[in-house]
């Protein structure tokens, strides 16, 4: 099946697609490196040189080089900060909504009067929760909460934000709104690294984030390695 699959550091962190074909796309919005095995690709958000920040990414770079690579399918990774006891570092949650309050969203619509259906498609998520079962179990229909970022939300943040939805991230809901804008189907996979910033006393900065991340690792790349069976 023919299934694009966008992350960050998780790719940067694993030796899988070492050996996938390096693949450069030019789009309108600037040129997009990912790595292509048979009908999957697999693209890193941050880039393919040193990653960027969040808040500058070229979201519309990546989104449309996988309409223009005929892809109708994304599957996404993205590391998110628990805003919930009950959501524990190491849960794996699939969204199927979010806010995201904090800055405008992704267009492909410069100077026109219209806008996509908002939202996540999650089409492929009854299949791949059931699939993925026992292993892996999936909480599925929880909120995301978009953040400009680069840095971490304050303690105060957190306070109100956890009143909005189940996580906070800073990449998701901008890939969903351009997939609902040039018809791709987004598919919402988040790993929590991390409880976030004073959610049951804790603290976070990066140093600790990227231990967390490390942590994390083996499980990410088993999820990884069940999705490419799955859609083999």
């Amino acid at each position: 099946m023919k299934i694009a699959f966008v992350s960050g550091t998780s790719i940067v962190n694993s030796d899988l697609f070492a050996k996938w074909e390096e693949r450069s796309v030019t789009t309108c919005y600037g040129p997009v490196v990912c790595r292509a095995r048979g009908e999957h690709v697999i693209l890193n958000r941050h880039g393919a040189g040193a990653p960027l920040p969040p808040h500058a990414i070229n979201y519309r770079a990546n989104i449309r080089a996988l309409a223009d690579l005929g892809f109708s399918d994304v599957i996404s990774l993205n590391s998110v900060g628990s805003l919930r006891l009950n959501i524990p570092p190491g849960s794996i949650v699939s969204c199927g909504d979010y806010v995201g309050l904090q800055q405008g969203p992704q267009t492909f619509f410069d100077g026109e009067l219209r806008g996509g259906a908002a939202g996540i498609d999650n089409n492929l998520m009854p299949m791949i929760v059931e699939r993925l079962a026992p292993e892996f179990q999936i909480e599925t229909g929880k909120i995301y909460v978009q953040m400009r970022g680069p840095r971490f939300e304050t303690k105060a943040e957190i306070q109100i934000l956890k009143n909005w939805g189940h996580v906070v991230g800073m990449t998701a809901g901008h890939e969903a709104d351009l997939c609902g804008e040039i018809g791709l189907h987004y598919n919402s996979l988040a790993i929590v690294d991390n409880y976030a910033n004073g959610i049951g006393g804790s603290e976070i900065d990066f140093a600790k984030f990227k231990n967390l991340v490390r942590d994390n690792q083996a499980r990410v790349n088993r999820l990884f390695e069940r999705l490419l069976e799955i859609f083999a």
